[in-house]
């Protein structure tokens, strides 16, 4: 295994040779990649099918036909003949049939095609089906869809009240909006269970979560993840947070087990803690439920431990402990002797084997964010794999770690593209840690005038992640480098693959070792390497990120000669009441609220030092973003015009924390390098 150790400086050239005209990458050109979607794999372990997606750039919306590929063969992937327009959330049975969702009537319903089949709709209920699952021995189908509190899936025997005349919303306890929607009262994701009769779903459907009152699979990002069935159909196993009065301070999610014919109420099988209980997995053979723990309340980035449960005896223990990572997905091996998961480590997220008898840890990937891994029964699994120089591709690894790829999905748009250097450093952070950061620089020759290459500075968001070595259709290094810049990114105190403790260092600390991370990683990097200019540089950030521009932007000002602000935090105090998921701001500053304990929040508020503000800003925000809301932007806006400085404000109204449309992106990109050509580019010479 001493191929896959990582060394403190790794560099990488790009994954497709490149001609002799080859051309700076656009927003454009990443827009019209092909995104390749998870994979569902046949039971012989002979076909994957997934969707590959691609950009109607004049609807501006992206498309999501699903694909075949033969994987004893791979070639190109090719259309499945016969499937229903539409067809999404495609996996395969038990029985090699392929069950999926597709529009009845405007509404998203259950389908299956047997091999070489025509398609067959099992569902039309007067309700859209958000996902399902379906029982090993094909007894039984659960599906999950955004429902008032109803017996079945359509509320079709309810009475409910009369709506108000008005068109106000009426709340009387928080959530009252969540990410990017306003919360509808007694609207919840429920699960609901039907028997498979004659290759039908019979009856009106059976509310699992019986009298539970919340989110399953969670809200705003889970998934199927979040649920599973046992193989004879009769245990439905979930992860929910009760709602109520504490839901928007709650990190609780708990995992339950529910027959899957209603006829008991759920049981919560994690109830003694008050931390996030998740992905419920099934072994093989039906008796242990592997999960992962958090044991902190109120922190949604503690450790992701590996717990297993036997369902016999209720014993649990620890399986990963002493593993300093935090497992990001579980699947079990055909064998049920192992289970393969990803996990971040030093700007990588690779696939790890972890013995399910000892919990010893083996690394089966090298670099690259891997995801959707599918056991195989050789003991390898089929994954999908992206990088800093290219999207998502599927892959194979075997037991022993030997890696062949499967697709080459982006291969021509690839090679037209100018190739880019990728290499990570350590150094000397703050309380003397060692910190990463990595350098992507373009690695085309350059005209004189460029002998220094500009830096563009990019802070990630979270403030627990990392940009790392993956691949993001939001903010793309290997973009950002497009125009001729060096594009530099530190892993400062409070990122995520390196140890817990590393993580949580940014606890009430925001504005502390982070900064001073930022300050040393930039300076070691511009004094080893002289094609970077250290004198012409532009920091940019979102999330966390953008908090960091406001921040330095007070604390810093004469470093940069721009700033780009997403989505970032400029009153504290503002923020502690506007955001909808109080958990997190008020864990991020010791645990209290702002009215028990303002001093925390002031210590790093970027409001109280908009005197020393003189850094041109370009603030972008999102008025559906109600994680950070927009009037954050729209007050660092007025900050910059209030002071004179130099500023424009760019203002989203159909997007949320993130861009996402395709045009919107573009235009997205269009101002930033706008920005950063005027101070740094170009038109600064």
């Amino acid at each position: 295994m001493n191929r896959l150790l990582l060394a403190a400086t790794v560099a990488a050239a790009a994954l497709v040779s490149t001609p002799s005209f080859a051309r700076p990458m656009t927003a454009t050109d990443m827009h019209m990649m092909h995104r390749l979607g998870a994979p569902s794999i046949s039971p012989d372990g002979r076909t994957a099918i997934f969707t590959l997606s691609t950009t109607d750039m004049a609807a501006n919306k992206r498309n999501n036909p699903l694909m075949m590929l033969d994987l004893t063969r791979p070639a190109a992937p090719r259309a499945i003949p016969g499937l229903t327009k539409g067809a999404n959330n495609a996996m395969f049975g038990a029985d090699g049939a392929i069950w999926y969702l597709a529009p009845v009537r405007g509404r998203d319903q259950l389908h299956r095609m047997t091999p070489g089949g025509r398609p067959a709709v099992l569902s039309d209920f007067g309700a859209d089906i958000s996902g399902f699952k379906v029982s090993a021995d094909r007894s039984r189908v659960i599906v999950w869809a955004d429902t008032r509190d109803c017996p079945d899936i359509a509320c079709a025997a309810t009475t409910f009240p009369a709506k108000p005349a008005g068109s106000g919303r009426e709340y009387d306890q928080l959530f009252v909006r969540h990410w990017d929607t306003w919360v509808e009262p007694g609207v919840k994701s429920r699960i609901f269970s039907y028997p498979i009769v004659g290759g039908k779903l019979t009856g009106m459907g059976t509310r699992v979560t019986g009298k539970l009152v919340g989110d399953t699979p969670s809200k705003p990002f889970g998934g199927g993840e979040e649920i599973d069935i046992s193989a004879d159909g009769r245990t439905v196993y979930f992860a929910l947070r009760e709602a109520g009065r504490i839901e928007p301070t709650s990190t609780n999610l708990d995992i339950f087990m529910a027959p899957a014919d209603g006829s008991a109420q759920p049981v919560n099988l994690t109830a003694p803690n008050g931390g996030t209980d998740t992905l419920p997995t099934l072994s093989p053979d039906g008796r242990t439920l592997a999960y992962v723990s958090m044991a902190r309340a109120g922190y949604e980035a503690d450790r992701q431990v590996i717990m297993l449960r036997d369902l016999a005896t209720g014993a649990t223990r620890a399986l990963t402990a002493k593993w300093d990572r935090s497992a990001g997905s579980l699947a079990w091996s055909k064998d049920g002797r192992s289970l393969l998961i990803t996990a971040e480590d030093r700007m990588e997220a690779p696939i790890w084997r972890v013995d399910s008898a000892s919990g010893a840890v083996t690394r089966l990937t090298g670099d690259g964010h891997a995801g959707n891994v599918i056991p195989t029964p050789d003991g390898g699994a089929i994954f999908t794999q992206n990088s800093i120089m290219a999207p998502d591709d599927l892959f194979r690894v075997t037991a022993r770690g030997v890696i062949g790829r499967l697709t080459d999905v982006n291969r021509a748009l690839l090679s037209q593209l100018d190739p880019v250097s990728f290499e990570k450093f350590a150094f000397k952070g703050a309380s003397n840690d060692q910190v990463w950061g990595f350098k992507l620089k373009p690695a085309g020759a350059r005209t004189a005038a460029q002998a220094k290459l500009p830096i563009a500075f990019v802070v990630h968001g979270g403030p627990q992640g990392s940009f790392g070595n993956g691949w993001s259709y939001r903010w793309n290094s290997r973009l950002f480098s497009a125009p001729g810049y060096a594009v530099v990114s530190i892993d400062f105190h409070g990122s995520t693959g390196y140890g817990q403790a590393f993580t949580d260092s940014i606890r009430n600390d925001w504005g502390g070792k982070p900064l001073e991370d930022l300050k040393r990683g930039l300076a070691f990097a511009t004094a080893r390497d002289p094609s970077l200019d250290a004198n012409n540089a532009c920091a940019l950030g979102a999330s966390y990120g953008g908090y960091m521009m406001n921040w330095i932007a007070g604390q810093w000002p004469d470093r940069f000669k721009c700033l780009v602000q997403h989505d970032g935090v400029f009153d504290a105090r503002a923020m502690a009441y506007e955001t909808e998921e109080l958990w997190f701001d008020e864990w991020e500053h010791g645990g209290k609220t702002y009215y028990e304990d303002p001093a925390a929040f002031e210590r790093w508020n970027p409001v109280n030092h908009v005197a020393k503000w003189k850094t041109p800003m370009l603030v972008i925000t999102g008025e559906k973003d109600f994680r950070i809301p927009y009037t954050q932007g729209l007050a660092s806006f007025t900050a910059l015009q209030r002071r004179n400085i130099p500023s424009k404000l760019l203002v989203f109204p159909d997007e949320n924390h993130w861009v996402l449309k395709p045009k919107n992106s573009i235009q997205w990109y269009d101002n930033v390098f706008g920005w950063m050509n005027r101070w740094i580019g170009p038109e600064a010479r």
